[in-house]
């Protein structure tokens, strides 16, 4: 009998490391981002986080087809789909919300507070722990810089912290599956979420649709910020210990600094820069179980 679960991540070479993947995903985490903050001018914050995820779920459907696999998955998988839906609409919604309203590396380190946890509840080693230390240490650093006096900005960055840390656990379950490629699961949760978050940001999208370049520059932002770091998550979640994964999320702060530099001209202070070195120290000293 044929193997079923013909995924991408059995096509892709082993010869490449799972972390190539890793860094794929963290640059366009929030290189993304960076280029929907420059829509905020034309399209409100939830028009945007929705334009994103519509385009994301349109492009996984026309290259994964996923509905192909409806009779190939268990009810458990399919809970899975629809929380992983559920939690990817509601994030991408407060995401862009904390982000209209605080810088993006603040708004990143605040991001990593929850995969700090779920990295140091896989932590087994003294060189894993001096690691989470340097990290922590590193994140504290990023998250006092440019502080705002912005409850409600604060609210809903840590909204997206709780909602990030679900996304990499039930992540990692569909990157497991023995029925489903991962990707295959993914696409189907990329259309729950579009429809998560319909009520939302649909009436905010409404002036995109009047402009093509507008609307162009939003599907753009949708590919950066969507398709490419979720389809390269789940790669490497195939390949990865799941604490793992959760602390090399830690240069996702680092790299939303640069990002913010380059794109947005947020410039760091002394203290950010400090806890950028700080992080990707503890990324360096960070070993996997398989490594070990």
């Amino acid at each position: 009998m044929n193997d079923i679960r013909a995924t991408p991540q059995r096509d892709v070479p082993r010869f490449v490391p799972p972390q190539v993947f890793f860094v794929a995903s963290a640059i366009f985490h929030y290189l993304g981002p960076a280029g929907a903050v420059l829509l905020f001018a034309h399209i409100a914050p939830a028009g945007v986080a929705w334009l994103r995820i519509v385009s994301a779920a349109v492009v996984l459907a026309a290259w994964r087809r996923p509905w192909r696999i409806g009779r190939r998955i268990s009810g458990h998988e399919y809970r899975l789909v629809l929380a992983l839906g559920v939690v990817l609409g509601t994030m991408n919604i407060v995401f862009y919300f904390a982000l209209a309203r605080l810088p993006l590396g603040t708004v990143a380190a605040i991001e990593f507070l929850g995969p700090v946890g779920l990295a140091a509840w896989g932590t087994r080693t003294l060189r894993n722990g001096a690691a989470l230390a340097l990290v922590v240490a590193g994140v504290a650093l990023l998250a006092r810089v440019r502080i705002v006096n912005d409850l409600a900005g604060y609210g809903f960055a840590f909204a997206n912290c709780a909602l990030f840390v679900l996304y990499v656990v039930l992540g990692h379950k569909l990157a497991s599956s023995r029925k489903a490629s991962g990707i295959d699961l993914l696409a189907l949760a990329m259309m729950v979420a579009a429809a998560v978050a319909l009520p939302a940001g649909f009436a905010e999208a409404v002036p995109a649709f009047g402009s093509l370049p507008l609307l162009g520059a939003a599907v753009a932002v949708g590919v950066c910020s969507s398709v490419v770091p979720y389809v390269c998550d789940q790669l490497a979640m195939a390949r990865l210990p799941r604490a793992s994964f959760a602390l090399m999320l830690s240069l996702l702060p680092a790299l939303a600094v640069i990002i913010g530099i380059v794109v947005l001209h947020q410039f760091p202070a002394p203290s950010e820069a400090a806890g950028i070195a700080i992080v990707i120290a503890g990324v360096a000293l960070h070993r996997t179980r398989d490594a070990a």
